[in-house]
């Protein structure tokens, strides 16, 4: 590596988040593009960075870190931004909804884009449909949260966590590919929409739009990719 940290990416994907905390703290970093459509995944290389065969990984001096949660706050705390410092009274309320986020949101998101594999096929259908009011009351409790303006879920202080909502909400509004979307609005979650118009107009984002050709408005109105380089499925 010629720089502290690689990053194993995919555009439009969870390693977006990564993108992003990165550019925010103004950390030097590489990138490798993971070959998602020929299979680089599954190659023995990437699988000694993560068994699991899952984007992002995250190289640092202290070895590979897989899993999008645990890299932010990995970031977060070894740089001292974008999270309440481990002695900060508010830092307890941060790491639940943190958690919340990757635990419960994100993992109810991989179950409506990749339904196929938690159901049998022909299934798939009924259990996306099954999983749209679960996200919209996950991103109710959110938007209740943000409302209180924590400075941690704040419009005018990102965080991990609010670059963390923001792309999956972006997802949210693309993904999967011709199915129906018309449960998500995001006028539904009017504090969380003032989040991510802030986030928007960011350096970190305008950089992460430019890497990953994710149109100007990647949160509020966002288009499929258009990268430079690899491919978003």
């Amino acid at each position: 590596m010629n720089a502290p940290y690689r990053l194993h990416y995919a555009p439009d994907n969870a390693s977006l988040v990564i993108r992003l905390a990165l550019n925010e703290m103004g950390l030097f970093y590489d990138t490798a593009l993971v070959d998602r459509p020929g299979n680089g995944l599954n190659s023995p290389a990437y699988r000694a960075l993560n068994p699991n065969g899952l984007i992002p990984v995250l190289e640092t001096p202290q070895g590979p870190i897989f899993e999008t949660a645990a890299i932010l706050l990995w970031l977060a705390d070894r740089h001292s931004q974008l999270a309440p410092a481990p002695d900060n009274p508010d830092r307890a309320a941060f790491l639940k909804w943190l958690f919340f986020a990757s635990n419960t949101l994100h993992a109810d998101l991989r179950i409506l884009f990749y339904a196929e594999k938690y159901i049998e096929p022909s299934q798939a259908d009924i259990l996306r449909a099954g999983i749209r009011p679960r996200l919209r009351q996950h991103l109710g409790a959110l938007d209740a949260e943000a409302q209180n303006a924590p400075d941690w879920l704040h419009p005018d202080q990102p965080s991990v966590l609010t670059f963390y909502v923001a792309c999956m909400m972006r997802w949210m509004a693309l993904y999967p590919p011709g199915s129906d979307r018309s449960w998500f609005q995001l006028l539904d979650t009017p504090h969380l929409q003032k989040i991510l118009m802030q986030l928007e107009t960011r350096p970190a984002t305008r950089a992460a739009i430019a890497a990953e050709g994710l149109g100007v408005t990647p949160f509020t109105s966002p288009v499929y990719a258009n990268p430079p380089e690899g491919s978003a499925i």
